[in-house]
């Protein structure tokens, strides 16, 4: 706490499972540092947007729900992700758009409806000290987040945000085309990698034709698909880097997709990568939810990802 931050919100109820998330934690891989952010860069970014934020400011990522907070002033907000069922003083609250929300109202996140993870932002941003950078939390790192040792929020905990919080913020609308249906089945684009052509030619027709669910084994490090059996002639690798969207093909033959708070290194076989935009739409997937895979070029994956930052910026 500085002059320039003030207590925002006090944690009535904490839900499962409520992380303070930033752009991400970059540039420290190389200690064993994972980059941790939002799991869903698209709806945490047009959270922020929408909150008057730039690119980059701490929001909140709700998974799951069952998260109650206590406004302790006047704020200025945006909810933006996936629809939890959140309620401000048990009317429905506006999804998508700026909102403003007064001292002593409770805004309470319930169950999924669709999707999974809901991402709130503040005007001006939610504050913490950042630990390497960022105030990303990586809980198994036990790094960033509010208290800087990576911990979910409690119940009890206050909410530190900026002193402007308050302060309004024009309308904005989202394009269309911007809002993602969560209930429909997602098509999530792969950039083929280095050992691609080492998959049977029956597994390579299978992984892009054939549809996949989301297993119940599924978290911010990584997501299980089940489906059909994928056989690849390289048994194992070397352990070599692993980036954000990462598809490693086990022994079981049953492909993991890597997230944000994946491990640094890895030595199964990949069959490629998620695309940024990929792998934030599979992070807002139920479990038993159907998905497919599509190969993809570095160019329209370089072109959607700008064509969305252009969006955000606005």
């Amino acid at each position: 706490m500085n002059q320039y931050t003030v207590i925002g919100f006090r944690v009535e109820r904490a839900g499962p499972l409520a992380l303070l998330q930033d752009a991400g934690r970059f540039g420290v891989r190389r200690l064993g540092v994972t980059q941790g952010g939002p799991a869903d860069l698209h709806g945490w970014a047009w959270a922020n947007r929408l909150a008057g934020n730039p690119w980059g400011t701490a929001a909140l990522e709700i998974t799951f729900g069952g998260l109650t907070l206590v406004a302790e002033r006047d704020l200025t907000l945006a909810v933006a992700g996936a629809d939890l069922g959140a309620t401000l003083e048990g009317s429905p609250l506006p999804l998508w758009e700026t909102v403003t929300v007064r001292e002593g109202q409770r805004l309470t996140f319930g169950s999924p409806r669709h999707g999974l993870r809901a991402y709130l932002a503040v005007a001006g941003g939610f504050h913490a000290e950042p630990v390497l950078g960022s105030v990303s939390c990586v809980v198994r790192e036990g790094l960033g987040g509010f208290d800087g040792r990576g911990s979910k929020l409690a119940d009890g905990d206050r909410l530190a945000v900026r002193a402007d919080a308050g302060r309004r913020v024009a309308k904005q609308e989202v394009p269309e085309g911007e809002r993602p249906d969560y209930a429909e089945p997602a098509t999530l684009a792969l950039l083929p990698g280095a050992q691609v052509a080492d998959f049977s030619g029956d597994s390579l027709f299978a992984a892009f034709n054939r549809p996949w669910r989301v297993d119940d084994r599924a978290d911010r490090m990584g997501v299980r698909l089940t489906g059909p059996r994928l056989t690849c002639r390289i048994g194992s690798l070397i352990s070599e880097g692993i980036g954000l969207g990462a598809v490693q093909v086990p022994p079981d033959g049953q492909p993991i997709a890597l997230l944000n708070d994946r491990q640094t290194i890895g030595g199964y076989p990949r069959l490629g990568a998620l695309t940024p935009l990929a792998a934030s739409r599979l992070a807002q997937c139920l479990p038993g939810q159907a998905l497919r895979l599509r190969p993809t070029t570095p160019e329209r994956s370089l072109a959607a990802l700008r064509r969305f930052r252009d969006a955000v910026a606005g």
